[in-house]
Order: C-alpha cells, then sequence, then structure tokens
C-alpha cells in the first residue's frame, strides 16, 4: 500500500497488485485509505489511486492474493518485487515464501519490509543472481508451514535491527493468539519512500544496500535516551530470545506427542 503512490509519483507506469483483503476501521492509523474506502478492496482503491495521479498507467489487480497456483504467473515481466505481505498469520509466510520462490526462479530482485513500532526494516533479495534460493536460504517452506511464526521472523530480520520498543512488546505477548506487530504510520510511509527510491537504483542499475533500516524513534531522541535504549537492549533481547526458546521446545515437544500445531502448545 504505502509503496504505491511514491511509485506511481516517480514514474512507474505498470503496476500489478496482488491482496486478498478490504480496508478496515484498523487499517486507518497507517494504511493509504479513507473512512469512505472501509469495505472496499485494497488492490482496487491502489488501482484508482494510481490512475487517479497517473491516467496513463497500467494497473492490474490481483483479488485473491498470492497463491501458489498463481505467483509465478504474477512474478512474470516485472522488473522489481515489492513485497509487503502481512506475516502475522500463517497464510501470510505462506503467500510471502510463494511470491520469493516464484521471483527467484524468474530472477527478479524483491523488496520486503517490515514495520516494528517506529522502524522500517526494508531487506533486498537479489534474485536476478543465477542459483539465488528464497529468502537466501535462511528459511524453508517446511519451517514456513511448521514452524513457530516468531521464530522464521528471527531467522529473516536481523536482531541488531529490531528496535527496543519491538523486543519489550514481542517479549510480553508471545504466546498470545491474534498478537499482532505494532504498526505506526510514520513507519510505513518511511516504507514507500525507501522501496521507491530503492526501485530507482534498481531499475538504473545502480547497486543497493542488503539491508536499509531506518529508526524513527532513535533519529528523533536526544542522544542520552538514544544510549539508554542501546544499553537496554542486549538485556531485553536475551530475555525475549529465551521465551522463544522455551515456545519453541513446546511446540517440538507438542509435534512428536501428536497433541497438535506448534500454535496450540502455546
Amino acid at each position: 500500500g504505502p509503496a504505491v503512490e511514491p511509485l506511481a509519483r516517480i514514474g512507474v507506469q505498470s503496476f500489478v497488485m496482488a491482496d486478498t483483503g478490504s480496508f478496515e476501521l484498523n487499517n486507518l492509523n497507517r494504511q493509504h485509505a479513507a473512512f469512505a474506502d472501509i469495505g472496499r478492496h485494497k488492490a482496487k482503491v491502489a488501482a484508482e489511486r494510481v490512475r487517479a495521479i497517473n491516467p496513463y498507467a497500467e494497473a492490474e489487480t490481483v483479488l485473491e492474493g498470492i497463491t501458489e497456483d498463481n505467483a509465478d504467473k504474477l512474478v512474470a515481466g516485472c522488473s522489481v518485487v515489492i513485497d509487503g505481505v502481512d506475516v502475522t498469520e500463517r497464510s501470510g509466510w505462506q503467500a510471502k515464501y510463494a511470491l520469493h520462490r516464484a521471483a527467484a526462479r524468474a530472477r527478479v530482485p524483491v523488496l520486503t519490509g517490515y514495520d516494528m513500532a517506529g522502524t522500517q526494516y526494508i531487506r533486498f533479495y537479489d534474485y536476478r543472481r543465477a542459483g539465488a534460493e528464497p529468502f537466501d536460504g535462511r528459511i524453508s517452506a517446511h519451517q514456513v508451514d511448521h514452524g513457530v511464526i516468531w521464530a522464521l521472523l528471527f531467522r529473516v530480520i536481523p536482531t541488531r535491527f529490531i528496535p527496543l520498543e519491538m523486543l519489550k512488546n514481542a517479549r510480553e505477548h508471545l504466546g498470545e493468539d491474534g498478537y499482532s506487530v505494532p504498526q505506526l504510520v510514520y513507519a510505513s510511509l518511511l516504507f514507500g519512500a525507501l522501496t521507491a527510491r530503492m526501485t530507482a537504483e534498481i531499475v538504473s542499475g545502480a547497486p543497493v544496500k542488503r539491508h536499509v533500516a531506518v529508526n524513527a524513534h532513535s533519529a528523533t531522541r536526544p542522544l542520552p535516551r538514544r544510549l539508554a535504549a542501546e544499553l537496554e537492549k542486549p538485556l531485553v533481547l536475551i530475555g525475549g530470545l529465551r521465551k522463544l526458546a522455551t515456545r519453541n521446545r513446546a511446540a517440538s515437544d507438542a509435534a512428536r506427542n501428536g497433541r497438535g500445531t506448534p500454535e496450540a502448545a502455546s
């Protein structure tokens, strides 16, 4: 969502936009929608925004979202894939993995972003390289289908980029069903701004950093508060990793004993 408008304004002429959902009231804190858009499909609203900015642009919408069956077709012909797939549920991880697998097959670069409190972290996967694996081999299809969801996040996001606020919040809520990562509008807007710039670099053939992280909170804090947060972060991280390890062991025990899925064990 946040990437659509800046990409249209820098001159991108052709979009393929895939989503499964419609706007809800709780989306309005950060997503590019108005109250009147509630109940409308996200991809259709985004396509209308593109055409309002540039009536000559092409904006194809895929209302069923990303699936195992359509991922290869979605990626075919694209110059860059912007991956903003939500990963708070397993179905999101499965769609995201299908997208990256298709991009790796087609050798199309992917920019994927994660909002974490006031931080926007963007990972550039250069699948133009021969033999590149989805997520550079950090996660597998089996882990996506059967692993603990929060463990997957720690595999794809280096801990040095996770802000203190996110670590604290995740540690407190790891075991809760339906927990979602706190997302704020300025982190979301950073996704649009940064991916637009990175897309321009990629299509022009310029090199792009693999990791880009901007912490709006840290950038606006005075030095003493920034230093205090950095000193506290390792302690919070250790506590969170211990809790995550406990959950992983419980999930593994449940799976071996036939008591259900990893989520059921939590």
